[in-house]
């Protein structure tokens, strides 16, 4: 089972695809889009292209586990995504997921615009590793 996972951002949006196995993170993307329905319009066609059966994406908690401030705006696009790529969307716990994508860019020497065009696609990978882990258990 292909699983695309989402790291859904204002301007950018990280996409992370897992193998057709649905075992590891396979290729990855960077959506660049302050348009939420162009967003999931692109996300929709990546669906399309690589087969994807679900789809996960990243939802903003606090460290202690409530809803963090931007979670009402991830909601708003998770059900837009759901009508335009007609398929349920998994809200998943993505907290520190982009601190992590930042330490990892860090240890590899990845700075400025070749770490902000990068940190999404990491994020997302980060995001579609924990669900897998969590399917396989």
């Amino acid at each position: 089972m292909r699983v695309l996972a989402i790291d859904y951002g204002d301007a950018r949006t990280g996409i992370a695809i897992s193998d057709a196995l649905g075992m590891i993170v396979g290729q990855t993307t960077v959506i660049h889009s302050r348009n939420a329905q162009k967003t999931a319009t692109e996300i929709a066609n990546l669906v399309k292209q690589v087969g994807a059966e679900k789809l996960v994406m990243g939802f903003p908690r606090n460290m202690d586990g409530s809803e963090g401030p931007r979670a009402e705006l991830y909601r708003s696009f998770a059900a837009l995504l759901e009508q335009t790529v007609e398929m349920p969307v998994v809200l998943w716990d993505e907290r520190r997921t982009t601190v992590e994508a930042h330490n990892i860019l860090s240890a590899h020497n990845y700075h400025g615009q070749k770490r902000k065009n990068t940190v999404d696609a990491v994020a997302a990978s980060l995001i579609l590793e924990g669900y897998l882990a969590f399917l396989s258990r």
